[in-house]
């Protein structure tokens, strides 16, 4: 265990910066009170907890949350590796907007007692576990927000998220067949399913929840700083950690992406450095097309940071951001809006399609994921904070083998 906890101590440092930068942001008082209303409130899309409670608890809540994932990753035994790293920033950016210190334990919980159940160590199932709080809103939905009384309400709002965590693993493992590795938020596709069961049943039974959008304007300036900052370190850090070298930074561009692809494994210090490369490329992005960096779209930038060690860089990336953008051109909703600035970054869940197939398929792929994600939260009713990977689930399930039929040149091959 004291050798785990060395292998995660940069992940330990970061996100504890995070802890440390809320309290002295607002004051420990402050940070309380935010806490409390982010475990207390609703979590549906969109919920920027810096616009509900402050940029203190936001980073206190998001910074805790992650560092309890980590204890609980060396607590299973598990050595970092390019998913797990991918997890932790996408449990940190998500923290930011719609999971909290208490809405992702249910899940876990569920996700555990389906390994008890099938007889296999939760070793195999924790990744799982801890990506599927994607629907950790459904946890606070019922717990909080006034349908149920309050202790009822809480033990009704953790048994349905014991429950979906416990249906979760074989429709994700189903579901990554469907798309055949092309969207990279595949938990977001299962989680997108079976959130969209539960709603449909919820509205049929005359439970609706109301529509929300909380977000944060007027920071762009100290959050870009910080940030670009945080992938600097990260930057330097694969640097030291790649022989003092950016060997490989390049090479690793020549991946597709496609599930499973693990930088971290291949490329070691390297996958370090393109984190932080794609870290500075969205943040200044965000600022560029005149966007605003609050909770939800830094989760946007977490995400595709964390996948920089699994699967995303910028060679992938472009052609789909591109694409995105140019809906917006077409469209009636503009680039800066919260759901389009959202769906152009959680668009590059399909970035190994520009990988495989080149940068006009990219580019078609990310034109019809804004189209399609426009249209999918409906169906979830905002409990499935991975909206994109349901749309984006959909377009692969939909494109891949369209192109595959009438696509005459054969697809681009891996690295090796």
């Amino acid at each position: 265990m004291k050798n785990l906890y060395k292998a995660y101590k940069d992940f330990i440092f970061i996100f504890s910066i995070l802890v440390v930068l809320g309290f002295i942001i607002d004051g420990p008082y402050n940070v309380f009170l935010g806490l409390k209303k982010i475990v207390f409130n609703s979590d549906i899309l969109i919920t920027d907890y810096i616009a509900l409670a402050g940029t203190g608890a936001t980073f206190v809540n998001a910074g805790l949350a992650t560092l309890m994932c980590i204890a609980l990753l060396i607590f299973v035994g598990i050595k970092p590796n390019g998913s797990t790293i991918m997890s932790l920033f996408l449990m940190a950016g998500f923290s930011f907007f719609g999971k909290n210190i208490f809405n992702i334990w249910p899940i876990i919980l569920g996700v555990w007692l389906h390994s008890k159940y099938q007889k296999e160590p939760f070793l195999n199932y924790i990744l799982l576990s801890l990506l599927g709080t994607a629907l950790s809103p459904i946890v606070s939905e019922f717990a909080f927000i006034g349908i149920f009384p309050p202790l009822l309400g809480i033990i009704i709002g953790c048994l349905f998220g014991v429950f979906t965590g416990f249906i979760l693993p074989p429709l994700a493992t189903h579901c990554i067949k469907l798309h055949q590795g092309y969207n990279l938020y595949n938990i977001g596709l299962a989680a997108g399913l079976i959130g969209t069961i539960m709603m449909s049943i919820f509205r049929s039974l005359g439970i609706n929840f109301p529509k929300r959008l909380l977000w944060h304007t007027g920071s762009n300036k100290e959050f870009g700083i910080l940030f670009i900052c945080l992938f600097i370190y990260l930057i330097i850090l694969g640097f030291i950690k790649n022989d003092k070298s950016f060997k490989n930074t390049l090479k690793l561009t020549k991946h597709s992406g496609r599930l499973v692809t693990d930088y971290f494994i291949i490329y070691g210090g390297a996958a370090y450095i393109n984190m932080g490369i794609l870290g500075i490329a969205s943040t200044l992005f965000v600022i560029l097309v005149g966007g605003d960096l609050n909770g939800p779209t830094l989760g946007g930038v977490f995400t595709i940071v964390g996948f920089g060690a699994f699967g995303k860089h910028l060679r992938n990336v472009t052609p789909i951001v591109i694409g995105a953008c140019l809906s917006t051109f077409l469209n009636i909703w503009e680039i800066t809006s919260p759901s389009i600035m959202l769906s152009v970054l959680f668009s590059t869940t399909l970035s190994p399609i520009a990988g495989q197939y080149g940068v006009l398929i990219g580019i078609l792929a990310g034109f019809l994921h804004v189209c399609v994600v426009m249209n999918t939260g409906y169906l979830h009713g905002g409990l499935n904070l991975y909206n994109n990977g349901l749309a984006g689930g959909i377009v692969a399930i939909v494109l891949i083998p369209l192109v595959n039929t009438f696509r005459k040149e054969s697809p681009k091959h891996e690295a090796h």
